[in-house]
């Protein structure tokens, strides 16, 4: 079996999938090795039916809003599934873009493991736990992962959707470290194998659009702040953006990254000028983007 990239997404994030989708193939010294497979959320109805439906995260209830802008989180663990439970898959988020080869990754020793992600060292705030937003699967050792019905219990309360996330919930010892160089957070270093533009305010592509996404903020000033840039936004005609604004990245060189990599799709018919004028007009693109390539 052929081995197979997931990249999930939805329909806000679908422009950075796409060029994420490039950036595998093209810093490859063999992308044929490999299939590329993007998914939606919008394809899967189940992430649709329990929208406006409550859910336990981080201990509180939560409402599930299937437009948000991270509602493909859930499609990582249908990956084994649609391999059917055979061979080895990599699951990326679609703000991931592959520097070095992705090969490399398909080919580490997973020491019989049945995943590999990054591990999060516990702090003050949380557990040591792993970042899923990139992993390495061994899909024959992922029997018990069933989307469906592991989405559907957290709706029943009886599953935490960070503890989920995290891979808490994995068999002791099935979960390994991955090289956390194959999920960089936000730097470009010469050790990069996968950059994450994982600071959803700062995603290059998004810059000075309102915020889409929902604030995860428990706390209560967290919440007063929401509220009084909520309150501010719309007293200075700055419209419905209770969440603030995309600011830039940064780092330029991450956003030169993304822009060099979407003039590259552009030049060869991958992405169009009318794909990304559609997405500018939805808001899902900055509305100077086609005036930061050279196609």
């Amino acid at each position: 079996m052929k081995n197979m990239v997931f990249i999930h997404t939805n329909a806000k994030q679908i422009l950075g999938a796409q060029v994420a989708a490039h950036a595998l193939r093209r810093n490859s010294a063999n992308p044929d090795a490999f299939d590329v497979r993007i998914i939606k959320a919008e394809d899967f109805p189940f992430i649709a039916a329990y929208d406006g439906k409550s859910y336990l995260r981080e201990g509180k209830a939560t409402v599930w809003h299937a437009d948000d802008l991270q509602s493909f989180t859930p499609l990582r663990f249908a990956v084994p599934g649609l391999m059917g439970y055979e061979g080895r898959a990599i699951v990326t988020d679609p703000d991931v873009f592959a520097i070095g080869d992705v090969n490399d990754l398909f080919e580490t020793d997973m020491k019989g493991a049945a995943v590999l992600a990054r591990q999060m060292e516990a702090n003050h705030r949380r557990p040591s736990h792993f970042a899923s937003s990139v992993m390495l699967l061994d899909c024959g050792k992922l029997t018990h992962w069933k989307i469906e019905e592991d989405f559907g219990i957290l709706f029943e309360n009886k599953r935490d959707y960070r503890d989920w996330m995290w891979l808490l919930t994995q068999p002791p010892g099935s979960v390994a470290p991955l090289d956390p160089h194959w999920n960089d957070f936000d730097e470009l270093t010469p050790e990069t194998r996968m950059l994450h533009n994982t600071h959803r305010r700062t995603q290059p592509w998004k810059t000075g659009l309102a915020a889409d996404f929902t604030a995860r903020g428990t706390t209560l000033s967290s919440r007063l702040g929401v509220i009084f840039r909520s309150l501010k936004s719309k007293l200075t005609g700055g419209g419905n953006a209770p969440n603030g604004r995309y600011t830039p990245h940064p780092d330029r060189a991450q956003e030169k990254l993304f822009f060099d990599l979407l003039q590259e799709c552009l030049n060869n018919g991958s992405i169009t000028r009318q794909d990304v004028e559609r997405e500018i007009a939805l808001h899902h693109v900055r509305a100077d983007a086609l005036s930061l390539v050279r196609a």
